[in-house]
C-alpha cells in the first residue's frame, strides 16, 4: 500500500452551479440593459420584456443545460461571459433600431443567437474529443481554402461595402470566412503538432536571436501569400491581418522560437509597404487613419465621417456615458456592427469599454489556461488559436475605432450585428469548452484494489476547488 498522503493526481471540480450563478448575472446585464434603452429611449419598459428575457433565458440555459450534460468539467466561466456580451450587443443594436426606427437588427440578431446556440450545443455533442479533429487536418485546410475563395466565384459572391466577402444565398448573405477562421485553427493546430521539431530547429543567429533556416519559411511564406490575396482580391483588410497574425502566434507557441516572430513582422511590414504603394484602396484606409479631420464630410472620394463621429461620441460619452437613450450614436454609420464600439463608449463611457474590455480578456485568458492544463499538444495549440482569434479581432476592431490603427472592418465578437459571425463565435467558444472539459477531467482510474492484484499500489485522488 501507498502512504496515505501520497497524491497521485488532481482532479478539478466541475463547478456547474457556479457557472449557473454567473450565468444568472450574465442574465441580469442582458436583460437589465435591454430594459434600461427602453427607459431611456421611449420613458417606460419594453413592452416585450417578458417575451426578449425569456427568450434570452431559455437560451443561455440550454447551453448550460448542454455543458453540464456533455461537459461537466468544462471552465464554468467561459459561458456566462458570452452571454453577458451577448445580451449586451442585444440591447446596444435595440438601442440603434429605435433611434433609425427599424426594429429588424435587433430581432434578427435574437434570431442568429438562437441558431449559434443550436450550433453550440451540436458541436459538444458532436465533438466529444478535440482530438478527433486532427484526423481531419488537412480536410479542414481545403475546406476553409474553398470558402476563402467562394466569394470570388461570379454570381455567387457579393460585393457589399467595397469587401468582396460575401455570398448571397437567396435573400440572406454570409460571410463564409467567419467558418474559414475556424477551419484554419484545426488546420494550424494538426499541421504545427507533426512539424513543430522541424520548424523549431535553428538556423543563422543574428542580433541574439536564432532565425529558422531557410528550407523551414515555406508554411509562413504560404500563409503571407494567402493573406496578400484576402486583401487584394477580396479587399478585406481585417481577415488579411487576422489569418496571418493567427498563424504567426501559433508557429511561435509551438516552436518557442523567437525568430519566427522576426520573419513574420519583416513580411507583415513588405506587404503592408507593397499594399500602401500599389493598391488604392488600402492607402485609403492609411491616409484616413494619418489624418481623419482632413476626410471628414467630403463631397466626393474618401471620406472619414463613420470615425470622425465615433471619436466626437466617445470623447462626448467621458468616463461614465450620457446613458442609453442620451446620446447620438445614430450619427455613426454601421453602428451596429462595425462600430458598436463607438456607439457603447458614447452611452456607457471609458468605463462601458473597459468593463467590455475585460470581458474579453476573460475570454482569452479561460481559453489559455485550458492550454496549459491540456494534456495532449494538439488541444494546447487548439485552445491557443481559438483565444488567438478573439484577441486578435478584439485588437484590431477596437484599434480601429480608437485610431490607434487603421480600420479593417472586422465585427466585434458576440456584440456586432452580424448572422455569421455570431454563429462561427458560438461554435469557437464550444471547442474552448470541448478542450477545457478535457483537460479538466480526471484521468482513468487504471489502479485496482488489493484483492485483485496485491502489486497494484492504490492511488489517493485530491480534488481541486
Amino acid at each position: 500500500m501507498a502512504p496515505s498522503g501520497s497524491l497521485m493526481g488532481f482532479v478539478h471540480r466541475q463547478r456547474r452551479g457556479a457557472e449557473l450563478f454567473l450565468l444568472i448575472l450574465a442574465l441580469a446585464v442582458g436583460i437589465g440593459a435591454y430594459a434600461a434603452v427602453g427607459i431611456g429611449v421611449e420613458g417606460h419598459v419594453p413592452a416585450d420584456i417578458v417575451g426578449y428575457g425569456g427568450w434570452l433565458a431559455a437560451l443561455v440555459v440550454a447551453a448550460h443545460v448542454a455543458v453540464r450534460i456533455v461537459a461537466p468539467y468544462a471552465d464554468p466561466v467561459l459561458l456566462p461571459v458570452v452571454a453577458a456580451l451577448n445580451g449586451l450587443g442585444l440591447a446596444v443594436i435595440h438601442r440603434l433600431d429605435l433611434a433609425s426606427g427599424d426594429h429588424t437588427f435587433a430581432r434578427q440578431q435574437l434570431t442568429w443567437m438562437t441558431l449559434g446556440v443550436i450550433l453550440f450545443v451540436l458541436t459538444l455533442v458532436v465533438v466529444r474529443d478535440h482530438r478527433l479533429l486532427q484526423r481531419f487536418t488537412y480536410t479542414s485546410g481545403l475546406g476553409a481554402l474553398a470558402l476563402l475563395l467562394l466569394p470570388l466565384v461570379p454570381g455567387v459572391g457579393k460585393t457589399i461595402n467595397g469587401a468582396r466577402i460575401w455570398i448571397g444565398i437567396g435573400p440572406f448573405s454570409f460571410q463564409p470566412g467567419e467558418v474559414a477562421k475556424v477551419l484554419l485553427v484545426v488546420t494550424f493546430a494538426g499541421y504545427l503538432v507533426l512539424h513543430r521539431d522541424a520548424l523549431a530547429l535553428a538556423g543563422r543567429r543574428v542580433l541574439f536571436v536564432d532565425l529558422p533556416r531557410g528550407r523551414d519559411l515555406g508554411p509562413v511564406l504560404a500563409m503571407w501569400a494567402v493573406s496578400l490575396g484576402v486583401l487584394v482580391f477580396q479587399r478585406d483588410l481585417g481577415s488579411s491581418l487576422l489569418f496571418f497574425g493567427l498563424f504567426l502566434i501559433m508557429l511561435y507557441v509551438a516552436t518557442e522560437r523567437p525568430g519566427w516572430l522576426v520573419v513574420g513582422g519583416l513580411l507583415f511590414t513588405a506587404g503592408a509597404a507593397a499594399g500602401y504603394q500599389l493598391f488604392g484602396h488600402v492607402r485609403q484606409r492609411f491616409d484616413i487613419w494619418l489624418d481623419p479631420f482632413d476626410y471628414y464630410r467630403q463631397a466626393s472620394g474618401p471620406h472619414s465621417d463613420q470615425l470622425v463621429e465615433s471619436l466626437f461620441g466617445m470623447a462626448w460619452g467621458g468616463l461614465l456615458g450620457r446613458g442609453f437613450g442620451e446620446g447620438s450614436p445614430w450619427r455613426i454609420s454601421y453602428a451596429e456592427s462595425d462600430f458598436i464600439i463607438g456607439a457603447i463608449g458614447e452611452e456607457l463611457g471609458l468605463t462601458g469599454v473597459i468593463a467590455v474590455l475585460l470581458l474579453y480578456g476573460l475570454i482569452v485568458e479561460r481559453a489559455l489556461r485550458a492550454a496549459l492544463i491540456s494534456r495532449d499538444g494538439f488541444g494546447k495549440l487548439l485552445a491557443t488559436g481559438l483565444a488567438a482569434v478573439f484577441a486578435l479581432q478584439v485588437f484590431v476592431v477596437v484599434g480601429g475605432v480608437t485610431g490607434l490603427i487603421p480600420l479593417t472592418g472586422l465585427t466585434t465578437p458576440f456584440l456586432s450585428y452580424g448572422g455569421s459571425s455570431l454563429v462561427a463565435n458560438w461554435v469557437i467558444v464550444a471547442l474552448m469548452l470541448r478542450v477545457s472539459d478535457q483537460a479538466r477531467r480526471p484521468l482513468p482510474d487504471l489502479s485496482t484494489t488489493d484483492d485483485e492484484d496485491p502489486d497494484v499500489e492504490s492511488t489517493q485522488v485530491v480534488r481541486l476547488p
